[in-house]
């Protein structure tokens, strides 16, 4: 078997693993969050989503050393050297051991203030709100402390690891439901107190798991100021596009507490939610795809690595494609049966918060590829800029102009293309890739997928009445139209043909079968 061949079967299996962790993960999130969000209440759910949402700020320092110590083991990995691995991830561990002791610090004296000055809780409900704050910083903690464990995982390439974990990590959700229900005490606190002890189980699984899998994981904290240097400085320009993606999550989740109130923040936690589950489906695919990116970069196999980028960038944003546009249509209906009651403005919030999503397809695998150069200082200082501007632009329009909670979803909108064709100019010519190759080989197909696709669905949509038949019509119509359109337009001839032999090979399998 050749490399490729290998490299592509290794592809397709982490990506089915992935997958069926996704979907039983899928289950138990959407039972879960209805639960929730009946149990807690609009304004508790609100309180929850706002108040975590203060230390998940920090993410942009936990971000930042998280895709610097993705990319440094795999590149070690790609290369084959242990002693070097073992030296990385030894100096990575002792970096996160002191970015906790950091978080610990700020959360407990800058964002301490912040959450009791400057958010909309109602006085009744302070004190659960700082029992949700304190287990949020220990949550992030735990957090921090697994980044390097994962980064391990992803890039030995164990996806199994993460399905595996997932299951267990999903029944503990059902678990945290059920007692949540039945204990006699405030259920905001309880929920918080719930979802950090799964944190805790997940660190500890993670870590015995990596110690038995892994030998580069049998080493001691580490200090080489080389490398120390090496990864701040890798880690220092990834945080300015860190600091600007938690930006404008957590800080439009603030502005819009601050303007509107805690229910406006469940509105959006619940429409952050859906997206989160939808980004999975192509999130799978890209995660097994992207040490393959790296490690292509580090063998200096460039084309394989632009096939992959194509191949990525695609086929991601046509299965998230696949979601999104049913989604569109049928939101309500699906909204009313996930939750029974549906805060307002969710509805809107769902809709342009999907677009996003399907941006962010697009975005990651160029993001993928720049940390695989480890050429940062320009990309950053850009794109991290750029998307900085989405918070102080949506205040302005907010503070000055009084507009709707939905038009700040339009505003990332807007930057966020700007951002991604920023990204294409200063990629691409890095890994010898050209800009007009990029838009024949993935923007074209896919803008005549997104603009042929939603004819007929549209007219199912105004035609067939009944909510039911409607929504199963519709689905069914998206489907077939997505899929004949994927086809036929937006794949190539040796595309085609691989997707001809794998489906050969299924129906082959089940006619052996019976």
């Amino acid at each position: 078997m050749t490399d490729t061949s290998a490299n592509n079967n290794r592809i397709a299996k982490n990506t089915l693993l992935l997958y069926i962790r996704m979907f039983f993960m899928l289950l138990i999130n959407l039972y879960t969050s209805r639960v929730v969000l009946s149990t807690l209440g609009i304004v508790d759910y609100g309180i929850n989503n706002v108040v975590g949402g203060v230390i998940t700020m920090l993410g942009f320092l936990t971000g930042s050393l998280s895709a610097a110590s993705s990319r440094y083991i795999t590149y070690d990995l790609g290369k084959g050297d242990m002693a070097a691995l073992k030296k990385t991830f030894g100096n990575i561990l002792s970096i996160h051991f002191i970015l906790a002791a950091i978080v610990l610090v700020l959360g407990e004296t800058l964002g301490l203030w912040f959450m009791s000055t400057q958010l909309q809780i109602p006085p009744e409900r302070e004190i659960a709100a700082m029992w949700v704050y304190q287990f949020s910083i220990l949550s992030f903690i735990l957090a921090v402390i697994s980044v390097p464990y994962n980064a391990t995982i992803i890039a030995h390439e164990k996806m199994s690891a993460f399905a595996y974990i997932s299951i267990a990590d999903a029944i503990l959700k059902l678990l945290i439901v059920y007692l949540l229900v039945i204990i006699p005490y405030d259920k905001l606190i309880i929920y918080a107190i719930l979802y950090f002890c799964i944190q805790a189980f997940d660190r500890i699984v993670y870590g015995i798991y990596c110690s038995r899998h892994f030998e580069e994981t049998h080493t001691r904290l580490r200090y080489d100021g080389k490398l120390f240097r090496e990864i701040f400085a890798f880690a220092g320009w990834t945080m300015n596009g860190n600091l600007a993606v938690i930006g404008y999550t957590q800080g439009l989740n603030i502005l819009l507490n601050i303007f509107f109130g805690p229910a406006v923040n469940a509105a959006r936690g619940i429409a952050v939610q859906v997206q989160g589950v939808c980004q999975q489906f192509c999130n799978n695919f890209q995660m097994a795809l992207n040490p393959q990116l790296t490690k292509n970069y580090a063998q200096a196999d460039l084309d394989n690595m632009h096939r992959l980028l194509v191949k990525s960038s695609k086929f991601s944003f046509y299965i998230l494609f696949f979601i999104v546009l049913p989604l569109m249509f049928k939101a309500e209906f699906v909204l009313k049966l996930w939750l029974g009651i549906v805060p307002e403005h969710t509805l809107t919030f769902l809709r342009l918060i999907l677009i996003v999503g399907l941006l962010y397809t697009l975005s990651n695998p160029i993001i993928v590829s720049v940390h695989a150069t480890g050429k940062l200082k320009k990309f950053q200082l850009i794109e991290g800029t750029m998307l900085l501007t989405i918070v102080p632009i949506a205040y302005i329009l907010l503070k000055f102009f009084g507009i709707r909670p939905e038009y700040v979803f339009i505003v990332h909108i807007v930057v966020e293309l700007c951002t991604q064709y920023a990204r294409l100019r200063i990629v691409l010519p890095m890994i010898g890739m050209k800009l007009e190759d990029y838009f024949r080989s993935v923007i074209k197909p896919i803008l005549l997928v997104v603009i042929l696709s939603p004819w007929l669905p549209y007219i199912a949509n105004t035609t067939v009445h009944g909510q039911w038949i409607s929504f199963f019509v519709v689905c069914i119509i998206c489907v077939l139209c997505i899929s004949g359109c994927v086809y036929f337009i937006g794949c190539t001839n040796s595309e085609r043909i691989f997707i001809k032999e794998k489906l050969s090979k299924v129906l082959m399998k089940i006619t052996n079968k019976y």
